[in-house]
């Protein structure tokens, strides 16, 4: 059964270059991975919020996933470079 996520990262107004791009390199990486279904990237019209739409397969992909040297990279710089970030792990109504 997939897994879906939206996750909304609010960038720091003095690392919103820097962070874009950081996200972009992980989009990239993402969609390579076998478990990747959807890994796409919204950047809101107030230059500060980026928002991940994604799709996994499965919580296994998922996993594997979280464990990627790129993803433990970011998540070892999140606080210097955002203002926070929110997960939301979602079922698709339709």
């Amino acid at each position: 059964m997939s897994i879906y996520l939206t996750a909304i990262v609010k960038s720091k107004p003095d690392t919103v270059n820097p962070l874009r791009a950081f996200l972009l390199d992980m989009v990239t990486n993402s969609r390579k991975e076998e478990a990747c279904i959807q890994y796409d990237l919204h950047e809101a019209a107030d230059d500060l919020t980026f928002i991940f739409q994604e799709e996994w397969k499965d919580q296994a992909g998922l996993d594997e996933h979280n464990q990627q040297p790129y993803i433990l990279a970011f998540v070892a710089q999140i606080d210097s470079l955002t203002d926070g970030i929110v997960i939301y792990k979602t079922e698709k109504l339709a």
